[in-house]
């Protein structure tokens, strides 16, 4: 399962976040090829040199992202950022931080964010670690096609009740429709929680047709459907209880960013 891509900040950086002061981020020779649309974990490097302080504060939602080099850097692009008091020391800053040379003809991304914020500060994980899964947790799942039918994927992240993101999952589902990659997310996600022993699922779905479908108020017309659908009502009979929810597309963005995730590293490849 892939885990979800975290992002730290030292603490006075990780505050102008918090006040809503720092809305974008400078990255160099970016590993976690942070592109729009992502999702990103937000982690408070409370004492620097302390990794069991850190915390997560929340989630950034990346809306824009500008490749440039450095020497190509204008004033609009250090709009929510933090300034320096010379080039050089902003060189030197990152210098520092990345043990790397960088000079005027390095690339450099500026990523600009929405910042989301946690109900609470959650304990730090490192990256590949995965929360144990309680016995009850909140399942988002999503499915897209471009095209419909067309390229697809899907998607799906794992809560607990208190919304503490512990998995994070996106597939390439090959040529489908829309409403079956929706279908396989809920499955993947099922099947997920079957395989960690859990006893209570509460799945939120922005597919009212499907969401509709599992709970017996609309048939299933589409005979593509019935063999995975049927496969999902035993999944069903393997937990204590699933809820099903419709929910707006917009409480569904997680879930959404994993197939796009999945959808735009396919193109990338192409």
């Amino acid at each position: 399962m892939d885990q979800y891509k975290q992002i730290k900040f030292e603490r006075q950086l990780a505050e102008d976040i918090l006040s809503g002061k720092k809305t974008s981020t400078f990255r160099f020779f970016d590993d976690k090829h942070i592109q729009v649309g992502d999702i990103l974990r937000v982690v408070d490097k409370v004492e620097q040199d302390n990794p069991a302080s850190w915390q997560f504060i929340g989630d950034i939602d990346v809306h824009e992202v500008v490749e440039k080099r450095v020497g190509e850097l204008s004033a609009s692009d250090w709009a929510g950022h933090e300034t320096y008091e010379s080039p050089e020391v902003f060189l030197d800053t990152f210098r520092y931080y990345y043990r790397r040379p960088i000079d005027k003809d390095t690339p450099v991304k500026i990523i600009h964010f929405n910042f989301v914020k946690s109900e609470k500060r959650q304990p730090f994980l490192s990256e590949g670690t995965d929360l144990p899964l309680p016995s009850e947790v909140k399942l988002y799942a999503d499915g897209g096609s471009r095209g419909n039918p067309g390229p697809s994927a899907g998607g799906f992240v794992v809560l607990d009740m208190n919304d503490t993101l512990l998995r994070a999952s996106s597939k390439y589902l090959g040529i489908t429709t829309n409403n079956q990659a929706e279908y396989h997310a809920l499955k993947g996600g099922l099947e997920l929680c079957r395989e960690n022993h859990i006893k209570i699922v509460h799945v939120y779905l922005d597919s009212l047709l499907v969401v509709n479908q599992m709970k017996g108020i609309f048939k299933i017309k589409n005979r593509e459907l019935w063999p995975i659908h049927e496969a999902i009502k035993t999944l069903v009979n393997s937990f204590q209880n699933v809820y099903f929810t419709h929910v707006p597309r917009e409480l569904n963005r997680l879930a959404d960013a994993e197939v796009n995730k999945a959808l735009d590293a396919l193109r990338n490849e192409v």
